[in-house]
């Protein structure tokens, strides 16, 4: 007989559940100390505040405007201290070091080179530092009682005319940490299809790519990243659920985009906090995963930029947790959904959901039902 008591985890379950993060950018989760730090070094002197905490705050801030554009702005000051290979490699070494003490078992990190040659590296210098700061950091993760894998995702800004440059180093790098590629930056007046010629390459090389996708920009920028570019997975995608009517009685009805996406099981690296910074989503509670779990949409729950959002994993489930009860049941299925998307080959994901992220989730489901029974003994002895 199945338990109806409710298994919805405590914020120390949730930081200790096995998670899976497909989109977070390098750049947009730095400590707040490190980068007062190598501002210093490197000659710096444009940061809005000195001090740690009152950084962290001023980025928070600066992020929660509503709108996309101004959200992108606070990266012009960490990615000015992100110009040297010791600055990359300390940054992507923290990165995963602070995953893992998070819970994160496997990470796809994203960033843009072309943004990191400002004071002459190359782009397979800052690949490479980068590469080497994450294997860094997942040794000290280890040595600390932690596991994680962290992938790289190399973005190209769709803005500029990089894209198939930046492909074809995805390619180069592919067995070498490198999962995937990327684009993103400004959705409106840059459609996906600028960078077709990246797109075709990779797909000729059989490798993977996601796209910024319906967070800014509604439905036909989705349907670009798929039917024109060939998406494996939608960065973001929030705006699906324009093609999601609700009745009032609640019945559901799917457009022939949103029907597509369901069936044919493209991920969606969903970023609430993020969302709401944005101007995508109004609330957590209002927040279209809410519906699109309900719909068994391949949803996945994602941070986007840490630092910006004062965010982390354990922080987004919380506040999903809070907003729609989700159990651990609930985490479970969108962590094996997003291991299920990752870039990395198919053994690989398996072996990650069946001898990782399943035994950890069976873990924290007995260890909950273990505290019951002992909580309902400890009753019914006192009534005795």
């Amino acid at each position: 007989m199945t338990s109806q008591i409710s298994n919805v985890p405590t914020a120390d379950q949730i930081r200790r559940a096995p998670k899976v993060l497909l989109h977070d950018h390098l750049d947009g989760g730095l400590r707040p100390g490190t980068i007062i730090d190598l501002a210093l070094q490197q000659g710096y002197d444009n940061l809005p505040e000195t001090e740690p905490d009152k950084l962290g705050i001023w980025f928070r801030e600066a992020a929660d405007s509503g709108s996309l554009e101004r959200y992108l702005e606070t990266f012009a000051h960490t990615c000015a201290v992100m110009q040297t290979r010791e600055a990359l490699f300390r940054v992507a070494a923290e990165c995963a070091v602070d995953l893992a003490e998070d819970g994160v078992v496997y990470a796809e990190v994203r960033y843009a080179p072309e943004q990191h040659l400002e004071a002459g590296l190359t782009l397979e210098e800052v690949v490479e530092a980068v590469n080497e700061g994450f294997r860094e950091g997942e040794r000290r993760a280890r040595a600390g009682g932690h596991r994680i894998r962290v992938g790289a995702l190399l973005t190209a800004m769709r803005h500029a005319a990089r894209a198939l440059e930046i492909a074809e180093l995805a390619n180069r790098y592919r067995d070498s940490g490198v999962v995937g590629f990327d684009i993103a930056g400004a959705e409106a007046g840059y459609p996906p299809t600028r960078h077709l010629d990246a797109f075709e390459y990779l797909k000729r090389e059989n490798n993977h790519f996601t796209i910024h996708a319906g967070e800014a920009f509604g439905l036909p920028s989705i349907w670009q990243a798929l039917q024109w570019c060939g998406a494996d997975r939608l960065g973001h995608g929030v705006r699906i659920i324009d093609d999601i009517e609700v009745a009032e009685g609640g019945s559901v009805a799917l457009g022939r985009l949103a029907a597509y996406v369901r069936d044919k099981r493209i991920p969606l690296e969903m970023c609430p906090t993020s969302n709401l910074q944005t101007g995508a989503a109004a609330s957590i509670a209002e927040h279209p995963i809410g519906l699109l779990r309900k719909l068994h949409f391949r949803a996945t729950v994602n941070t986007d930029n840490r630092l910006m959002s004062g965010t982390s994993m354990s922080r987004e489930f919380e506040l999903l947790v809070e907003a729609f009860g989700y159990t651990l049941d609930d985490m479970a299925w969108f962590s094996v959904n997003a291991m299920k998307s990752a870039f990395i080959p198919f053994d690989e994901r398996l072996a990650m959901i069946n001898d990782v992220i399943k035994p950890g989730y069976a873990e924290l489901k007995s260890e909950w039902l273990f505290q019951q029974t002992a909580a309902t003994s400890g009753s019914s002895a006192q009534a005795e």
